[in-house]
């Protein structure tokens, strides 16, 4: 009798694993995914409402799937208004992860002119925040276009300096791209010079593929030239993913090993709808894309 008893235990137990693993199911179908997949998100995409209401944003933000984020709104020690400390406080509880970040310090427009003391000030106090932020990478989004090649040289130069006192901080630095990097300046891509002048253990670079494809360059053709330069990749589209045809997202995730690839982070500029709309239109398409892995670290 005590066995039968236990034979029918196990069979419930049985049976409720197997109901959970279909209700699981349920809700991921019921929410338009086929697996949970590491994808985070540049929040610069809900910028208009995490200015209106931030902690519902966030919330927003991980409901809709993604595995943590990048911050837009560094200043002055700051994120979004919050101490560094507060600020990872919000995206955890809301059980997202904080990434990344981008922010930037460009030099004086005649180089020549930078006051060094109060850039490695600011810096010092910007790796700070990120390091007490939790952040695990900073990243530079923009700097004026270099009007010669020894001024482009310069940026190099800091970029090295910079990722030397990140590194140092326990924290990787990379730049970030847009499409005015794929012209030349004195006969040199702007942008492959930039990749041979950086020490690569020093600099990464987070690729926006949607600007390599506006600069009228092959992504995949860079992680050929460049394998294990771009630790993080920016996938964007003109709005939502997917939606305009015009980056080969296939083709870029089936070589994605060889660009030395750890995270992916979407950002939507533009939207047909509402932003959250957008965001979550965005994560699905990767999701349910069989190419794109569970996670790339």
């Amino acid at each position: 009798m005590k066995k039968i008893a236990n034979l029918f235990i196990v069979a419930l137990v049985g049976s409720l694993f197997v109901l959970s693993g279909c209700n699981q199911e349920q809700k991921e179908e019921a929410e338009g995914v086929k697996v949970k997949k590491e994808i985070y998100l540049q929040l610069y995409s809900v910028r208009d409402d995490i200015k209106a209401n931030y902690q519902a944003t966030i919330d927003t933000v991980a409901k809709a799937g993604y595995t943590g984020v990048e911050a837009a709104g560094y200043n002055e020690g700051l994120f979004y208004g919050m101490a560094p400390a507060d600020f990872k406080k919000s995206i955890e509880d809301a059980g997202l992860e904080v990434l990344s970040s981008h922010t930037g310090h460009p030099l004086a427009e005649n180089v020549k002119d930078t006051n060094w003391d109060e850039v490695w000030k600011w810096w010092d106090t910007a790796i700070q925040a990120h390091k007490d932020a939790g952040m695990k990478y900073l990243v530079v989004a923009w700097i004026p276009t270099p009007k010669t090649l020894a001024d482009l040289q310069a940026y190099c130069d800091y970029f090295n300096k910079i990722g030397e006192k990140c590194n140092a901080a326990g924290i990787r630095f990379g730049y970030h791209n847009h499409n005015f990097e794929f012209t030349e300046i004195e006969g040199e891509m702007m942008y492959d010079y930039m990749l041979k002048n950086t020490d690569p253990a020093k600099v990464f670079f987070q690729m926006d593929v949607y600007w390599v494809v506006r600069g009228g360059q092959s992504p995949v053709d860079y992680f050929n030239t460049y394998p294990g330069r771009f630790e993080i990749l920016h996938i964007k589209d003109n709005k939502e993913l997917g939606q305009s045809g015009m980056v080969g997202f296939d083709a870029i995730f089936r070589n994605i090993d060889k660009a030395g690839t750890k995270n992916i982070v979407v950002e939507v500029e533009k939207y047909s709808g509402t932003p959250f709309e957008g965001i979550k239109e965005s994560y699905n398409y990767l999701a349910n894309a069989d190419y794109v892995k569970a996670s790339y670290k």
